[in-house]
């Protein structure tokens, strides 16, 4: 079964965020998941033909981690934007990151800092079957990831993400970010 990329135009005119800039994110995003499907095509033929031993189906296989976790970060991503309110205070979610972080105030520190660092990747508040919280860094798409933990709330901080309308001002982006963040769908994600 083919991936196809979700709709996510109801973006298109978020308050800090171009139309060229989103429209040229979604683009990228088309593009990831393409490729996740020429790549599990080709596995698909490659393992039917009994070429698993072959270094290319090694490199197909460790290339399907960046191009499938790019896919599904930006899905992620896209669906966590959207809001127009801050969080609300007695929410279910601002009660869990406050009772792990101290306070909401200090999980969005955490979280900001994260996003901040130098280098490319995602900044991702992730929740582990045990309900406990961690803000983590993910090089790439596919190293940094927590087994065990579902994305509970994702920040692309690659350089497409926000150069076009903020050029080195990373700050400034993670700020509009959390301007824009849908707080009923990060909700949805918390256990």
């Amino acid at each position: 079964m083919a991936y196809t990329a979700k709709d996510f135009n109801s973006l298109i005119g978020m308050q800090g965020f171009s139309d060229t800039l989103i429209k040229n994110h979604f683009t990228l995003y088309g593009g990831y998941v393409t490729n996740t499907n020429k790549l599990t095509d080709a596995l698909t033929a490659m393992l039917k033909e009994g070429k698993t031993g072959v270094p290319e189906y090694a490199e197909l296989k460790r290339r399907m981690g960046f191009e499938f976790n790019g896919m599904r970060l930006h899905e992620l991503y896209f669906d966590n934007l959207g809001g127009k309110t801050l969080a609300n205070v007695e929410s279910k979610f601002t009660k869990k990151v406050a009772a792990a972080f101290g306070s909401y105030e200090a999980w969005e520190a955490d979280f900001k800092a994260v996003g901040a660092m130098r280098g490319i990747g995602w900044a991702v508040l992730y929740q582990d079957w045990n309900g406990q919280l961690f803000n983590q860094w993910i090089n790439e798409h596919e190293t940094g990831h927590l087994a065990g933990c579902t994305p509970v709330l994702v920040m692309d901080v690659f350089e497409h993400a926000y150069m076009l309308d903020y050029q080195l001002k990373r700050a400034d982006y993670i700020t509009a970010f959390f301007k824009n963040i849908n707080w009923e769908n990060v909700e949805k994600r918390i256990k």
